[in-house]
């Protein structure tokens, strides 16, 4: 079998490439630490602005306690060819209503499975880059992307 050749990337481009593979992936998996124990799952998240990330959460949900132990978390993105995005920051709970609201407004599953953005088990957690890196794949090699614009 011949080694796959990865397509190159231009480094100018690379933030653009990053953020295309956030808008086709709709389920990252977000990593937190159970203890010394990673744990890994798939997220659906309710908001990006860039590489800000907010994903929703139910307080009993052992994720909860994971980030309010260790709120240094990972989300990973990938896409249909492979390219993968890696977006390393801290997790924190979103407290602006104004923000909450277009949350809740943006996102009909929300208000249908929790019923009014008032229900104590909802939680919003947004995350705040800290690295975020790109690779294409086969490349086996990361880029680092401007976390602003």
């Amino acid at each position: 079998m011949n080694k796959p050749t990865p397509k190159p990337v231009d480094p100018a481009q690379v933030r653009e490439l990053a953020l295309a593979v956030m808008v086709e992936d709709h389920f990252p998996c977000l990593a937190s630490i159970d203890g010394d124990q990673p744990r890994l799952r798939p997220v659906s998240p309710v908001r990006s602005d860039g590489f800000v990330v907010y994903v929703a959460n139910l307080s009993h949900y052992s994720k909860t306690a994971e980030i309010a132990a260790n709120p240094r978390v990972e989300l990973c993105y990938m896409d249909r060819g492979h390219d993968q995005l890696r977006i390393t920051g801290v997790a924190e709970i979103v407290s602006d209503r104004d923000l909450l609201e277009t949350i809740w407004q943006d996102n009909p599953l929300l208000r249908q499975y929790l019923g009014s953005i008032d229900n104590p088990d909802l939680i919003v957690y947004c995350i705040q880059p800290t690295q975020v890196r790109f690779m294409r794949e086969w490349a086996l090699e990361y880029f680092d992307v401007p976390i602003e614009g």
